[in-house]
């Protein structure tokens, strides 16, 4: 069987190399690249980001990702975001008192953290809806690796239209509830670290690359 060739989109914001490694072992085929054409026509696009939002979102930008993942989801094709790349999927994002206009894929605000700890850094469980198919195969006291002062609290998107599957939303708590990942069609997310969380994070990516 061909390996799923996925792409790391390298826009100045993330830890590409983990991202990369952590993929390969999964069984990708991985580059690293900005180029319009690969990053369209790969099996899978992933998008890291770390540091503030809005610097993100101007990298992303500047590297026409926004334009690649719009048109990539336009067409149904697999694109996943890790930690701040998740947050910049979401219609904005609040630091510092400064809000920044995200990609707007998924209603809801990234805001601080609700938390007598900040940041929120190191193991965590999640909750994860009973069809995930992200974390399928992981036991419910599975653990992943966090890193963020920022995160979504609120899930408000819903869809009335039958037809159309519901996202699967998957919770952590750090002082509250947040939004730990994602899985809407084609697009899915998390915002902890899968490369950075050992054999749960190895299977989470796994189970990405088999749905490609």
């Amino acid at each position: 069987m061909t390996a799923k060739r996925v792409v790391v989109f390298d826009y100045g914001f993330g830890n590409v190399r983990s991202a990369e490694r952590a993929l390969a072992r999964a069984g990708a085929d991985v580059e690293i690249t900005r180029d319009y054409d690969r990053a369209m026509n790969a099996d899978g696009l992933l998008v890291p980001g770390v540091g503030a939002f809005a610097a993100c979102m101007d990298g992303l930008k500047a590297a026409r990702g926004d334009w690649i993942v719009d048109r990539r989801l336009s067409g149904g094709r697999p694109v996943m975001g890790i930690c701040v790349g998740m947050q910049i999927l979401f219609a904005r994002g609040v630091e510092h008192g400064v809000e920044a206009e995200g990609l707007d894929e998924w209603p809801g605000t990234v805001g601080p953290l609700q938390a007598d700890v900040v940041p929120h850094m190191g193991w965590n469980t999640v909750e994860a809806p009973a069809d995930s198919q992200l974390f399928a195969g992981l036991d419910a006291d599975a653990r992943f690796y966090f890193v963020h002062s920022y995160a979504v609290h609120e899930w408000n998107q819903e869809s009335h239209n039958p037809l159309i599957a519901e996202p699967r939303v998957t919770w952590s708590t750090h002082g509250r509830p947040f939004v730990a990942a994602v899985e809407n069609g084609a697009l899915w997310a998390t915002q902890f670290h899968p490369e950075k969380s050992g054999d749960a994070g190895a299977q989470l990516l796994t189970n990405w690359i088999e749905t490609l």
